[in-house]
Formats: C-alpha cells, sequence, structure tokens
C-alpha cells in the first residue's frame, strides 16, 4: 500500500510546517512540499490511497515507554491483555508502547522473558518492546542483562519499594547498576523508601484508618525524595545512566534537575495523573472512590503545587517525558479487594489510551508548546529507549507510524464516551478534550480512521531496541 497524507501540518519535535507525507508500504518514503513534483509524477495519482489532512496535524505515532499489560499484582492481574491493551493505545494514537517482563525473587530472567514474548506475540495491534524488571539481582541477573540487550532489551527497572515482591538492596542496585555502566543499558528505578512507607501503612492500619485516601497519607513526599536523592548518588557512584519512572513529587523534580545541572545522566518521566489529578479531589474522594486513583508514587496533594511543577518541569525538561505507568484493574473484584484496608487495593490507573488527548490539552491550555508535545509523548521516548530514527519522527526511512490530529475536533472521555481499556471505570470520567485523533498509521497501515478501528490483534511486532540515544 502506498498512503498519501497531504495538506496538513506536519509536526516533529523540532518544528512544523504545511508537508505532505507519502508512505510506501511500512516505511515513510517522503516528506514533501504539498503538491510538490519533485519526484517527476503526481503523487496522489499514484497511491493506493489519499488522506486529507487540512487544518489538521500530522505527527509521529505516540510512544508510551511504561505500561504493564497482564501485569500479575497484589493476588490479580492488570485487567487488559496485550491485546486489548494495545488496541486501546491505537485508539488514543499511541503505536508503540515499551511494557515490563517481571522477575519474582527466584525467577530465571530469561525464562520470564520468554514468557512475556510468549504473551504477546500474536496480540498486539500496534509495536511492542520490553524492559526487564529485575527484583533479585544475583550473578545470573547480571549476565542475563549482557544477553538481553543483545536481544533488543536495553532497559531495566528496580524497585526501592515493595518489600518481598520486587524491593531490591542497596547492595543489589549497585551490582546492576555496575553492570549498566559496562553494557551501556539504562537502569530505571522507582523510587519510593519502602521500609518508611511500610511502617506508615501498618501504623495507620492499625489506628484504623484504612480509607483510600490513606494510601497517598502514607507514601509521602519525603520517601520519594529520599529514594530519589539515593538512587542518584548510587549511579553517580557507578557511572550507569538512570531513569526515575513516575515522578509525582516537585521535591523529586528538584533532585532529578540538580543533578542534570551536574551533567549526570538522570532522566525523569511523569504520567497524565500527576499532571491533572490529586490527593484532595481524587484520593480523597468519599467512600471508597477513592480506589479508582490508588497508584504508585501516589497523587499528591494539590494545595502544595505538585501539578503545576510537573508542567513547569515539562517545559523546562527537567522532567523529559510523559508515560501512562498503564496498569489497569477493575473496581469490582479487584480494587475491592482493598474494600477494608486500603494496602491491599490492587495499585494502577489506566491511561494508555488517553495520553496523547491530555497532553494535548495542555498545549491548548497554554502549558507546553504543540512541538514539545510530540517530543514528551514521541520523539524523547524514542530517543531514551533505542527506537528513534525508525520511531518518534515524520521522515524519510521512519516506520510509518503517523497521527493525524484534528485540533478544531473534540473528544469527551468516559465509560460511554471514549474507552476501549478492559475496566469498568474510567480514571478520567468527564474530562473534556479540545482536539480528536482522527487518522492513526501503524507501520503504513490505518488501524484507526473515521471513528472505527482497522486493525488486528498480531499487527504489533516486537521492536529490537539499541542503546539510549539520550545520553550527554
Amino acid at each position: 500500500m502506498k498512503t498519501l497524507i497531504r495538506n496538513g501540518t506536519v509536526v516533529n519535535a523540532t518544528g512544523r510546517g504545511l508537508a505532505d507525507v507519502l508512505i510506501d508500504g511500512e516505511k515513510i518514503a517522503a516528506v514533501l512540499a504539498p503538491g510538490a513534483n519533485l519526484l517527476g509524477f503526481d503523487v496522489a495519482a499514484n497511491v493506493d490511497r489519499v488522506i486529507d489532512a487540512r487544518g489538521k496535524y500530522v505527527i509521529p505515532g505516540g510512544i508510551d515507554a511504561h505500561t504493564h499489560m497482564e501485569m500479575p499484582f497484589g493476588g490479580t492481574q492488570a485487567s487488559d491483555t496485550f491485546e486489548t491493551g494495545t488496541r486501546a493505545a491505537a485508539w488514543g494514537g499511541t503505536t508503540s508502547i515499551v511494557d515490563f517482563v517481571v522477575q519474582y525473587a527466584g525467577e530465571n530472567v530469561l525464562d520470564q522473558y520468554q514468557k512475556w514474548q510468549q504473551k504477546a506475540a500474536g496480540e498486539c495491534a500496534i509495536d511492542y518492546g520490553f524492559h526487564q524488571i529485575l527484583s533479585d539481582v544475583q550473578d545470573t541477573s547480571l549476565t542475563a542483562m549482557d544477553e538481553l540487550v543483545d536481544e533488543g532489551v536495553s532497559s531495566f527497572k528496580l524497585f526501592m519499594a515493595y518489600k518481598g515482591v520486587f524491593l531490591s538492596d542497596d547492595g543489589q542496585i549497585v551490582k546492576a547498576m555496575q553492570r549498566a555502566a559496562t553494557n551501556g543499558s539504562m537502569i530505571m528505578m522507582h523510587a519510593e523508601n519502602g521500609s518508611v512507607i511500610d511502617l506508615l501503612v501498618q501504623q495507620a492500619v492499625a489506628a484504623g484508618n484504612t480509607s483510600p485516601v490513606y494510601h497517598g497519607v502514607t507514601r509521602p513526599w519525603q520517601a520519594e525524595e529520599e529514594a530519589t536523592h539515593r538512587a542518584i548518588m548510587l549511579a553517580n557512584l557507578t557511572g550507569a545512566p538512570l531513569y526515575i519512572v513516575h515522578v509525582s513529587a516537585k521535591q523529586a523534580v528538584d533532585q532529578i534537575a540538580q543533578a542534570r545541572d551536574t551533567g549526570q545522566n538522570v532522566f525523569g518521566e511523569t504520567c497524565p495523573q500527576y499532571l491533572y489529578l490529586s490527593l484532595e479531589d481524587n484520593l480523597g474522594a468519599p467512600g471508597f472512590e477513592g480506589a479508582k486513583w490508588v497508584c504508585s508514587t501516589p497523587l499528591r496533594a494539590k494545595a502544595e503545587g505538585h501539578q503545576h511543577h510537573m508542567w513547569q518541569s515539562l517545559r523546562t525538561n527537567d522532567i523529559q517525558m510523559v508515560s501512562t505507568d498503564h496498569c489497569p484493574f477493575c473496581m469490582k473484584g479487584q480494587k475491592d479487594l482493598g474494600l477494608t484496608d486500603f494496602s491491599k487495593i490492587p495499585n494502577g490507573i489506566g491511561s494508555v489510551e488517553h495520553r496523547m488527548d491530555l497532553l494535548y490539552q495542555g498545549v491548548v491550555d497554554g502549558k507546553i508548546s504543540l512541538e514539545r508535545w510530540v517530543e514528551v509523548c514521541s520523539t524523547t521516548p524514542a530517543r531514551m529507549f533505542g527506537m528513534y530514527g525508525q520511531k518518534g519522527v515524520i521522515a524519510p526511512g521512519a516506520d510509518g507510524d503517523v497521527v493525524v490530529y484534528d485540533p478544531k475536533g473534540h473528544t469527551s472521555i468516559g465509560v460511554e464516551q471514549t474507552h476501549h481499556m478492559n475496566m469498568d471505570y474510567s480514571a478520567w470520567e468527564g474530562y473534556e478534550i479540545d482536539g480528536h485523533v482522527d487518522t492513526v498509521i501503524s507501520r503504513g497501515k490505518v488501524v484507526i480512521d473515521d471513528f472505527a478501528y482497522l486493525g488486528t490483534k498480531g499487527d504489533g511486532r516486537f521492536i529490537k531496541r539499541g542503546l539510549s540515544q539520550y545520553l550527554i
């Protein structure tokens, strides 16, 4: 198939301009001046499909570099499968995800990687890659890190929280960082002081404070800032690149900014929930409603200004990109496991379908520029995790991952409105977006068009990633 997208405004991270985009098979073949005859023939008359993007933005497909499809957690598992989750992502203009292979203590890292490859194979609607979670850093884990880098899995996530589940001690973290410093991989860190949190949770439950709001109260910003600082110091010691996931506290941002100002390879991601949602309005909702927004790191207090600071950090590049940490659970049968004890509520929010829209609303509201929207949602994820050139840009030779976005359109988010994730509620119920995803093309195939899903499971392919292209 040859597809021509014409009359649109092409937006890359480096700028925008009127241009026609020619996709030949799975790749972008040319970016041309509107109506140009540089190829020696009438392009529109020699393609299989013409998409008129007049008055619309033509952007590289979104890349969500932090998702958890089918993730086992808290006695249940994330409600989105690789099929349902990637289909929902496509509806929202995301054409690639990077999910997490889970390894619990005692499990073989490479065996777990093969399990996740089998889970995803033939199921995904869009392209997918993997990060590897390390929870038990033994000598075999270090050898596996080298092997996985060769396989195209060039990033490894460790946890400073969840004792007995994922938590690694500082010595284990240093061993993984030392290996990353030699093989060029990226260390990703869940930065919260788990010991402090566990104590505060025990004290809250013992005092009878069991409602969802205490999930946030017992995971204070100080625990996030301290762990972020500690992770930065360990990375400084070892020389490993460090990427802090789901940053929610402004104090943690300041730790990242200080490290970056000294030239250290330290990076941060935030998520839509930390830009829009809050401890007061969401976790503190009446009754058990706050369970809908239980995630870790937790939603922060609006009165403390965390949300404003997150938007500011995106403008100043103290935070480099926005992922979702998509880890959905239904209220019935999953979130309600913690009906009488907030500590038993599965941690996670579903957002993979709405990230592009929610961040575009930031453009409309003057919080980020149009180019920055593309940068934090597509280009930087591609560069950060070794996909740039193939993904994250509209340029000849790149994959034909393209979204036509209508700034004059409108999107109403809600279970009865725009909702394709496998969940019985929406964390974004009632949000109104001044824009709309019109057409989504994944490797040259139109998968969303005219309010219809045209893709199939198995359309997506595994992305063999290289090393980070974002290092100083």
